[in-house]
């Protein structure tokens, strides 16, 4: 007997993660050397983490064989007191991507569904097939979520409804009007799940905590992987009412965010000068980009993130010839875009290569 008879039947069409391809794997796959390689395929921080958070992570490193703060109290309340909420309305996770595991193992069996916009981040859409539900796909026209088409697409089985913000891989941005319409009309049935894993990037962000603090049925997810340049370290945080948390709370691991992850994140959350530069030189070299492909002639999805979705023709193609030349970008093919990648904001001379590279490219085909 196979041990897949054993095993729950839906995760036999389940179709695993592919993130972004690191260095390591490209230098010893095309014999690169590591330094001649750039990556612009994880929306990562090219500036990397604050130095005031390198310094407390060495700091950290002298208590490694002690176990971490299980309860995160430090970094939970100079969350809070950023936030202007308490303690109890945060939730730590090995990056905002255990959060929804979280969520997944709260509220969500076989036969519950969850909806989410037709091209949004695809954890959701796996993380619900652990549980054995059922994930809706709401079309979304210019690649932006349609909310009106979402609510209708809420039916008595919903338990949860993500809404990336800015959108994750698109980068387009729904209204604090939108927003507010959606959740005045949503189902008192229904978690709603704000992922803002780039909503530091915005000059002038919606406002969903509105709907924490009047106790509503929300989770809102944030992360330390993105302008805070602590991917590698696996942290982030969900913001909900106390009374949500403390289910949340009940679904986590112990110690399920290290304690070096901890410190650094901490000494991040108060490194303002580090993120303003991320900032600025996102922004920058967004601009930028989007002009260079407006003068190629390339189809773009204008983008309120650190990364900008661009058609190419064949994204596959592209992805491989640009990797050859030791430039990571990530194809769009298990998005359902097979004619797009999508490309982080990196410094300026990163961005340039890659600009130089692709021009080289099309010039070629």
């Amino acid at each position: 007997m196979s041990i897949w008879n054993l095993a729950h039947p839906w995760l036999r069409e389940l179709v695993s993660y592919e993130p972004g391809k690191p260095i390591e794997d490209v230098a010893r796959e095309l014999g690169l050397q590591p330094h001649e390689i750039i990556k612009l395929a994880s929306n990562e921080n090219p500036l990397g983490p604050s130095p005031k958070a390198l310094a407390a992570m060495r700091e950290a490193l002298d208590q490694a064989h002690f176990y971490p703060d299980g309860g995160g109290y430090y970094l939970r309340e100079a969350i809070a007191e950023k936030l202007s909420l308490q303690r109890e309305n945060i939730i730590l996770g090995c990056g905002s991507n255990e959060i929804i595991e979280f969520i997944g193992h709260a509220f969500l069996g076989p036969g519950d569904e969850i909806v989410t916009a037709c091209h949004s981040f695809l954890v959701y859409k796996l993380m619900a097939a652990l549980f054995g539900a059922t994930t809706i796909e709401v079309p979304d026209p210019n690649y932006a979520h349609d909310l009106k088409a979402m609510l209708e697409a809420i039916t008595p089985r919903t338990r949860e409804v993500f809404i990336t913000n800015p959108n994750n891989p698109t980068g387009t941005l729904i209204s604090q009007e939108e927003i507010d319409w959606f959740m005045a009309r949503v189902p008192e049935h229904v978690v709603v799940v704000f992922d803002e894993a780039y909503y530091e990037f915005l000059e002038n962000p919606p406002d969903t905590l509105k709907y924490v603090r009047e106790g509503r049925r929300v989770v809102v997810l944030r992360t330390f992987s993105k302008i805070q340049g602590l991917a590698n370290m696996r942290i982030g945080y969900g913001v909900a009412s106390a009374e949500l948390i403390t289910i949340l709370q009940k679904t986590r691991q112990p110690f399920n965010v290290n304690g070096i992850a901890q410190a650094g994140a901490l000494a991040g959350l108060k490194d303002e000068e580090h993120q303003l530069k991320t900032r600025q030189i996102t922004i920058e070299g967004r601009n930028w980009m989007q002009g260079e492909f407006a003068a190629m002639g390339l189809e773009f999805v204008p983008s309120f993130a650190n990364f900008i979705l661009v058609k190419v023709g064949n994204g596959k193609a592209v992805f491989g010839a640009l990797m050859k030349k030791g430039v990571i970008v990530r194809d769009m093919n298990a998005y359902g875009l097979p004619e797009w990648i999508r490309v982080s904001i990196g410094t300026t001379a990163q961005n340039e290569r890659f600009m130089a590279e692709l021009r080289e490219l099309r010039k070629n085909s």
